[in-house]
């Protein structure tokens, strides 16, 4: 069945204050109002399967925060022997639980996140919002709905890692939620190899961290010869880490974790790869306005009609129009993941049906970008503007 509730504007929320920004939009050049009927128009055309495909997807069961293996045994049976930091006094992760709850209070800027105090979307999040205040979420989906319910302003989620890939849960909960991508923030990821005050990274017989994490530090890891021990997160390995007081356990996380934490750097830009970068989406309830004075992106998602080379009819629309495409991710529909087409030779073929999401460097305030959407619909079933934000120049 359905999540109707979940899918489009799903949210309570208080009368926006209108007044004088009424006509400052009025003065604008650009008609914003043509831009949102790219939204409206291009959902009617959604058949009904394509839709349920991603709204009947349930919220994944979060693993535990450290799962352990060999002499990880000792990680957990270890007693609290008290540390450099109160870690009680940080805040805690929303759940989905909490966000059925609560309520909004603070006048600030309040930007969700998934992970815990010192996870690198928190430095993302800083990143983007200098002063805000961040607000830890136990999970992507949590933070989605705490700006949905209005409970933080914003959201920054990863969604691309240079070298570990697409993360293609968010690509899921962009279609299933009714948010809009407002930025996004590029960030170089610098791993550190953390442990207790005085410890060398020669005593350590075993390092916890998220398994990508871990992954992307093989060659140190090999060289220690250490266990290795996967955690929920690279925050949460911090924090396993001083709250059991673990002198022969170390911990792959930011600088910023180890500070947070209170725990001394061993090691410093340890992973494989110098240029480990991720890229961000900063998530909001309203889109930005289009603009052209900077290099803006368009985050677009679509399905295809049935017919051969529609794929590459679609992807033209951009290329006759000089529109550079500079991501391009496809996601099997849920519910319809196969299409059978039949074939008068051989009889029947199945092929895997998909879903599109596709950023292209140019904003909707330029016509030529609105020509290649308007061109784009002939082959879609589904066309749906995910934003139009500017593009992140700085590293």
């Amino acid at each position: 069945m359905a999540l109707k509730t979940v899918s489009i504007g799903a949210c309570s929320k208080p009368p926006p204050q209108l007044g004088a920004a009424n006509s400052l939009i009025g003065n604008l050049r650009y008609d914003f109002d043509k831009c949102r009927r790219w939204e409206c128009c291009c959902l009617g055309v959604l058949p009904q399967k394509a839709t349920t495909a991603v709204e009947d997807e349930r919220p994944r069961v979060v693993p535990p925060s450290v799962h352990p293996s060999g002499a990880a045994d000792g990680l957990l049976q270890n007693e609290s022997k008290g540390f450099h930091k109160d870690i009680n006094l940080l805040p805690k992760p929303l759940t989905l639980t909490d966000i059925s709850s609560s309520q909004k209070d603070g006048s600030m800027v309040r930007v969700a996140y998934q992970g815990i105090p010192g996870a690198y979307s928190e430095d993302a999040a800083l990143k983007a919002y200098p002063k805000c205040e961040t607000v830890p979420c136990d999970n992507f989906e949590a933070a989605f709905k705490a700006v949905e319910l209005w409970l933080v302003d914003k959201a920054v989620l990863p969604i691309e890692n240079s070298v570990g890939g697409s993360i293609h849960r968010n690509y899921d909960l962009l279609l299933r939620h009714r948010l809009h991508i407002v930025g996004e923030v590029q960030m170089r990821v610098n791993h550190c190899l953390l442990g207790l005050h005085g410890v060398k990274k020669e005593e350590l017989k075993a390092v916890v961290s998220h398994p990508q994490a871990l992954a992307q530090c093989e060659i140190l890891l090999s060289d220690l010869g250490v266990l290795k021990i996967g955690a929920r997160d690279t925050a949460t390995a911090a924090e396993t880490v001083a709250s059991k007081c673990a002198r022969d356990i170390g911990a792959i996380a930011s600088s910023r974790a180890g500070k947070v934490y209170g725990l001394d750097i061993l090691a410093e830009r340890i992973q494989d790869e110098d240029e480990n970068i991720t890229r961000f989406l900063i998530l909001a309830r309203e889109p930005r306005i289009p603009g052209t004075d900077r290099p803006y992106k368009t985050s677009i998602v679509f399905s295809l009609k049935e017919g051969p080379g529609v794929l590459f009819k679609a992807l033209a629309v951009f290329a006759m129009r000089n529109i550079n495409l500079s991501k391009i991710e496809s996601r099997p529909l849920k519910q319809r993941p196969v299409r059978v087409v039949n074939d008068l030779n051989e009889g029947t073929a199945k092929y895997f049906d998909y879903l599109f999401y596709i950023d292209i460097e140019a904003s909707m305030a330029e016509p030529r970008a609105q020509n290649a959407l308007g061109q784009l619909q002939e082959f879609a079933r589904f066309l749906r503007i995910l934003g139009c934000y500017a593009i992140d120049t700085e590293l």
